[in-house]
């Protein structure tokens, strides 16, 4: 399966340095590349791109604050953490938030929480249960 590129996703948004200072930060990530337009995060088998939505696009609209959690899409990044209890303060310092513990739970060896980015993003952090 060599042939294949690396698996990523892309999250549009209308303060890139910010998203992207979230992000590399949450996942204990470096950008491998950076332009006015994009930063590229790589991570162990997957690629992080965050895009800037063009000035016309993003004039349309504000993000609040704190942020509107958008659950409406249909997609939900899941992304592993070393822990979920230093995700949570990262993100509350960055502009975005983990769910409270209570809201944790456990499935396939790992334990779960839903958040949101500095825009309101919905991702869900995955830390890998020692058994």
């Amino acid at each position: 399966m060599s042939h294949l590129t690396t698996p990523g996703a892309v999250i549009y948004a209308k303060d890139l340095s910010k998203v992207s200072c979230f992000y590399e930060q949450l996942l204990q990530s470096i950008a491998t590349h950076a332009e006015d337009e994009y930063t590229v995060l790589e991570l162990p088998h997957f690629q992080l791109v965050i895009h800037a939505i063009p000035d016309r696009i993003a004039n349309t609209f504000q993000i609040s604050s704190p942020p509107k959690r958008r659950g409406e899409a249909a997609t939900k990044l899941m992304l592993p953490v070393a822990s979920i209890s230093k995700a949570r303060e990262v993100a509350a310092n960055l502009g975005g938030q983990i769910d409270a513990v209570d809201r944790e739970w456990e499935f396939q060896h790992c334990r779960i929480c839903d958040g949101h980015d500095p825009e309101g993003n919905v991702i869900q952090v995955r830390e890998l249960i020692s058994r």
